[in-house]
């Protein structure tokens, strides 16, 4: 299965190797290009146990690539896991902007997209904040 990982953070990276490791074409998105390069390197953008090796070993298999093209990623997907952050505001609220934004380029990639990809939030939201947006 064709997969999109998009954000590139704790969450993102180490689902995204995971994912690769069970033996899907994963593509990491992220918009800090730095991810994005070091992912591509074979290397991690977060401290976490065994993530380096799985990240490097499942590179150099191609199955997982980084991009920072959300819209290109979408398109080529079966799977779409959304894994973007969502901080804390200084009331308490969470910030849903970065979760917004990737649901906007979602939107796009799949007006010229050939089938229906799934799409699953894996960033912290709660059920309120949903329907006022």
């Amino acid at each position: 299965m064709k997969i999109s990982v998009l954000g590139l953070g704790y969450v993102g990276a180490v689902s995204a190797a995971c994912l690769a490791q069970e033996g899907h074409e994963v593509i990491g998105v992220d918009p800090v290009e730095r991810k994005v390069e070091l992912i591509k390197a074979g290397k991690t953008p977060i401290i976490e146990r065994d993530i380096g090796e799985m990240i490097e070993e499942q590179v150099a298999a191609g199955r997982l690539s980084a991009t920072s093209d959300v819209v290109g990623a979408v398109r080529q997907s079966d799977l779409v896991f959304v894994c973007v952050g969502t901080p804390s505001r200084g009331n308490g609220d969470i910030d849903l902007t970065f979760v917004k934004r990737v649901c906007e380029q979602i939107g796009t990639a799949l007006r010229e997209h050939d089938a229906a990809p799934a799409i699953v939030i894996r960033s912290t939201m709660l059920p309120e904040p949903c329907a006022t947006w």
